[in-house]
Order: structure tokens, then sequence, then C-alpha cells
């Protein structure tokens, strides 16, 4: 699969420009201002057909729209069989939707000169077991075009930034684990320095310090311009390292913004009191919970007039701070089925 998608991007356009062609200062100053979208899709759909007749209709996308700029790191959430993979393939150009439309790095999907300018790590990378390390980034290499000499420095400085010794490369991958496939998958997807990385669960298999390596290498990225776009169940992983996040459920895209946009800022209160009793504090505070005297929940009212309140109620208050909501509550909102009235 990575071999086809790498031989269809080396298929370059009769006439097309090179990427480094003059720009007038005018339009440099212009783009500076203006953000590039690196993945617009917009009402994609994807629709497949079960049953002995193929007569019964089913949708792992239903009408998912999405921005990503460039330079930015975008993730992706929702639980096992959602679609997250589904819409992946679909902006790789692997499968095609059943409907709507989809733009990489300004190109539709069906340019396939786009591939030479992306990196894709699968959830379950299979390589061909009986080469090694070396072997297998050398491939792809070839199959990217990457100039030799290139190739001999950028090898090297791969493997060490997923954290592989010269040694692990040099063993056939039948021999590797987990999660060193999913380190060397990572480097094969890096090998071409593309503008664009798509990430599949590329947390899968690592433990936690390779969790945090994969932490660091998702923000250099970043650092250096280049959109990252990743599916992750590991709410605070993405939390850390995105600039945008989507949750998909159902095979729809229930919500899709910045951290900021989507969580809030720290504006809301979370009180903690010591009372006998929760009863005087309903009427203040929601999500309220608590063990022995001690109550936790958050402010709905003015700051100061609970706090006058409970100085008439002789209730002693422990802590008023801000806060914002979290991911995780944020996913489970959106996610968990709400009780029907």
């Amino acid at each position: 699969m990575l071999y086809i998608l790498a031989k269809l991007g080396n298929a370059r356009a009769v006439g097309c420009p090179p990427r480094a062609m003059y720009t007038s200062p005018i339009l440099k100053e212009i783009q500076a201002i203006t953000p590039q979208v690196a993945i617009q899709a917009n009402n994609l759909s994807k629709e497949f057909r079960t049953g002995f007749w193929l007569n019964q209709r089913v949708y792992s996308l239903k009408d998912c729209s999405l921005c990503v700029e460039e330079g930015q790191t975008f993730g992706l959430l929702g639980p096992n069989g959602a679609g997250k993979t589904t819409l992946l393939k679909i902006l790789l150009g692997i499968i095609r939707p059943s409907g709507g439309e989809a733009y990489i790095l300004g190109k539709p999907l069906s340019d396939q000169t786009v591939k030479q300018h992306i990196g894709y790590l699968p959830e379950n990378p299979y390589f061909y077991d009986y080469l090694t390390g070396l072997e297998i980034l050398t491939l792809m290499a070839r199959i990217f075009e990457v100039p030799a000499e290139v190739t001999r420095t950028r090898i090297p400085q791969l493997l060490e930034i997923v954290g592989l010794t010269d040694e692990a490369a040099r063993k056939p991958l039948r021999k590797y684990s987990k999660g060193m496939l999913q380190r060397i998958g990572l480097a094969q997807a890096l090998i071409n320095d593309p503008s664009l990385v798509f990430l599949d669960e590329p947390m899968s298999g690592l433990d936690p310090t390779g969790r945090y390596q994969m932490r660091e290498l998702i923000l250099s990225l970043k650092a250096q311009g280049k959109t990252v776009f990743f599916n992750s169940h590991i709410l605070s992983d993405v939390e850390l390292v995105c600039d945008q996040v989507g949750i998909l459920v159902k095979g729809e895209l229930v919500c899709c913004g910045t951290l900021e946009q989507l969580l809030g800022t720290s504006s809301q209160y979370v009180a903690q009191v010591q009372s006998s009793s929760p009863e005087p504090l309903t009427n203040w505070l929601r999500e309220l919970r608590g063990e022995g005297e001690q109550w936790t929940g958050i402010l709905q009212k003015d700051p100061a007039q609970f706090i006058a309140y409970l100085e008439s109620q002789k209730i002693r208050l422990l802590s008023l701070n801000l806060e914002r909501k979290s991911l995780e509550r944020l996913f489970l909102e959106k996610v968990q089925p709400r009780p029907e009235a």
C-alpha cells in the first residue's frame, strides 16, 4: 500500500512548475498574512453495501467537513468503529468517498502528484519481514526518488529521532516488537521529508517512554512548519500536542475546533466547601460530589454572591479556583448516549 501511494506520487504532471517557483514580494506578504489550507473536506461520506443481495446500506462516514491549516496539528478522536480510519484513508486517496469532496495541499484527491509530499503511518504497518530496518528505509527512499547522498544522511537522523539503534536497524523486521515496528513505520513516513504527515494511532504499542518521544516528535514536526493529522485514543496526548481537535461518533463529526473553542478558557469556578449536608449547595453548585463533609462542584452563579451566602449559612469555603473543562469530559459527553426523556 505504501509502495503504491509513493509510486503514484512520482507521476509528475507535465508542465507543472517546481515548488520553489518565483513569487512576487507582494504575494509573499499576502501569503504570510493569510494561512494556507493543508486539508479541506466538504461533506465527505462513505457508504458500504451489506447483506446477501447487497441491498443494505451502512454509512461509515456522514457529511464530514473540516479544515486544517498548514503548520497545525489536528487530532481526530472517536471510539472504535467511529470512522476515523475511513476518513483518513479517503484523505489519502486509498478509498474513494461516496459523496463530498476534499483538497490536500490545495489539490483535489484525484491529483496523484500531491502524494510525493505526504507521509503516512498506518495503524498496523506491514512490511516485508525479511528486510532489515535499514533496507526498508532505503527501499522507501528509492520509491520517493530521494537522492542517494540525501538518503545516506537522512536515514541515521531518522533512526535517532524515532529511538532505534544502529544494531536494531540491522535486524530483520520479523524480530521486531510491535513498538519497534511502530518506530520504523514512523521513520519511513518521514523519509521523503513530507509537508503533511498522517499518523493512524501513532501511540499504539508504545511504552510510556515511547509515547513521550512520539509527543516530542510531533511537536518538533510542528516546529518545522509541517502539518500533522493523527488519530488517537489517548486523550491526554491529544490535549498536549494538538491545535485542533475533532470528535467522530458513528461516522459523524459531532464537534471540531481549537481547544479554546471546545473547552473554553478558564472561566468557570470550581468550589470546595465543608458542609454537613449538600442540600444548601444544590442551587449554587452543579455536578456536586463529595465525601464526608467536603463537597466539590462547579459554581453556577456570581462568586461574590456565593461567598456572601456561605458566610450567612456558616459554611466554610475551602477553595475557589478557575478551571476549564477537560478533553476527557468533553469526549465522554459527546460519545456516551444521552438517556431518552
